[in-house]
């Protein structure tokens, strides 16, 4: 299956992101299909710059977006739809904020 996900590239502390397009199994940090922009959420405001036209024709060939870069494309009005949610709770502290919510 072929992902659109966003590679860390940066110094320490100073996180950017690419936008690539690649095979779900890969390495993110590995060779890439295509690369469709950036992600730079450290400058304020965060700046986004995205190739719209390619990241359509990718969606339109059946490739899949990660949660992330989901929201991102949202945000940005490229895709319609809701947001995905990326919070996930273990078993175990579920059971523990279910114990102190009795207590």
């Amino acid at each position: 299956m072929i992902t659109i996900r966003l590679s860390r590239v940066g110094k320490k502390k100073q996180p950017s992101y690419r936008l690539i397009v690649s095979e779900k199994t890969k390495d993110p940090w590995g060779k890439y299909l295509e690369n469709l922009g950036t992600y730079n959420p450290i400058a304020t405001p965060s700046v986004i710059d995205f190739k719209v036209e390619r990241v359509k024709y990718w969606l339109d060939k059946g490739a899949q977006a990660s949660d992330t870069v989901w929201n991102l494309l949202l945000d940005q009005k490229i895709v319609t739809g809701e947001k995905r949610k990326k919070l996930s709770i273990s078993k175990k502290r579920k059971e523990k904020l279910e114990k102190k919510k009795q207590a």
